[in-house]
């Protein structure tokens, strides 16, 4: 009985933690869960992302993204957009991973 608490207790963790930012960019707008543009300053963004080199490290919602070879391996499909007027979320892309997460938490939905 007491394991099954226990494992009652953790089991959201595991299951947010499933969660990892794996994406994909599509060539065409209308094939995009999310629209995106990349923003030139850290301040503008919604969220500061680093582009991680494998699968197992983007868990989380928390701006660390791994770049699918196909769009049938993603969790989201993401489109590049020209203006920002026409993006979901501005990015800004940063250099170390410590660096990476939420700038407008009211965004966090879109890549759930």
């Amino acid at each position: 009985m007491r394991k099954l608490l226990i494992l009652t207790f953790l089991c959201p963790f595991w299951i947010y933690n499933g969660f990892g930012q794996k994406l994909y960019s599509v060539d065409y707008e209308n094939q995009a869960d999310i629209k995106v543009f990349v923003v030139q300053y850290e301040n503008q963004a919604d969220l500061k992302v680093f582009k991680v080199d494998y699968e197992n490290q983007a868990s989380g919602n928390e701006g660390r993204w791994f770049f699918t070879k196909y769009p049938n391996q993603a969790k989201k499909k993401i489109f590049f957009v020209k203006y920002e007027n026409q993006a979901d979320l501005k990015i800004f892309f940063v250099n170390y991973q410590n660096q990476s997460g939420w700038r407008n938490r009211s965004k966090m939905h879109l890549l759930f």
